[in-house]
């Protein structure tokens, strides 16, 4: 979506009308599946259909969805009354670089030498064409997660001491129903059982080894620290949302927007991401596949996430993550 168009701000707040969630009833208890429908949330019993763990739920979901939604009927509970866990349980986590084409423009036109004679016009007409050539005949760029740092989206969030340089992305992130490997682009969405929300937190001055600059990135300490990927609060499938290009995304801290943006920005679409992925590894039933992060990181900005910062993001039809950012204990 150009810049300069306008569209109404995304509320904060708006709750699915079903989902899949995670929670806990007790202060110590472990987190069980569950249903939302209107506010509250009903158990889910998987051994009453014949099932060892929710990821079977996002397996089968035509068969079960059904029997799942008839779940909501009896023993809820408000919403407010219980503690939610991240939604899914994922055995990978998958995410995509560099796939919003404004961001990327903009991260260009940003990093352009103070030797660059070109006006910035043409340093930003010159990366949107990058960007269109790269999304005719390129590829996307992914690397890989750990599943334990997927955690509820309403805790709080541990700054690791070792850096002053924590930053935000709030992203789309796709929930893996049908096992997929090597699928095609025409297939992928049938493998998509739905949609949830991450904040894909990434440590910038890890990003880059300076020690080994012909090495790369270092995605493995940048990205992976205790909590880094809150996830949630809700997991909703794709039949209750828009086409995957329809999304808005939206994120505040402490009360300023930071990030504003919709899918149709995407750079390589969902199907092409759930098929380029599948090429490689199979895909299998509550993985996780992040879609990337639009523009309006705090490196942009050169402001990074300290504590007391309190973080809320929202994605249309999946709801509201809120947490707060404290010291990491000593």
């Amino acid at each position: 979506m150009p810049l300069e168009e306008h569209r109404p701000p995304l509320e904060h707040g708006t709750l699915p009308s079903f989902a899949i969630v995670r929670y806990q009833a007790g202060q110590n208890e472990e987190a069980h599946p569950g249903v939302l429908r209107d506010g509250h949330v009903y158990p889910l019993d998987l051994e009453a259909l014949g099932i060892g763990s929710l990821n079977e739920v996002f397996e089968r979901w035509g068969e079960l969805g059904v029997r799942v939604r008839e779940a909501a009927s009896d023993g809820g509970r408000p919403l407010e009354e219980v503690r939610l866990a991240a939604p899914v349980e994922p055995r990978q986590l998958l995410q995509t670089g560099a796939n919003y084409r404004t961001h990327v423009i903009g991260l260009v036109v940003g990093h352009r030498s103070p030797d660059d004679p070109r006006p910035v016009e043409e340093v930003r007409d010159a990366a949107a064409k990058m960007m269109d050539e790269r999304a005719a005949h390129g590829e996307p760029y992914f690397f890989i997660g750990l599943p334990q740092t997927v955690v509820a989206s309403d805790g709080d969030l541990a700054l690791p001491g070792f850096s002053d340089r924590h930053d935000w992305e709030l992203e789309l992130a796709a929930v893996i129903g049908k096992p997929a490997f090597r699928v095609s682009r025409e297939e992928a969405l049938e493998h998509v059982w739905g949609y949830t929300i991450v904040n894909d937190i990434t440590t910038r001055d890890l990003v880059f080894r300076k020690d080994m600059p012909e090495i790369g990135t270092d995605w493995y300490r940048a990205k992976n620290s205790p909590g880094f990927n809150p996830t949630g609060p809700f997991a909703v499938p794709a039949e209750e949302l828009p086409a995957p290009d329809k999304f808005q995304l939206r994120l505040d801290v402490n009360g300023e927007t930071m990030q504003d943006a919709t899918t149709d920005d995407l750079l390589f679409d969902l199907p092409a991401l759930v098929s380029a992925a599948s090429q490689t590894v199979p895909l299998l039933p509550g993985d996780l596949l992040l879609t990337g992060s639009p523009a309006g990181n705090g490196q942009a900005r050169g402001t990074f996430l300290r504590s007391g910062d309190e973080l809320v993001g929202s994605i249309s039809g999946l709801g509201t993550q809120r947490f707060r950012c404290i010291e990491e204990a000593s």
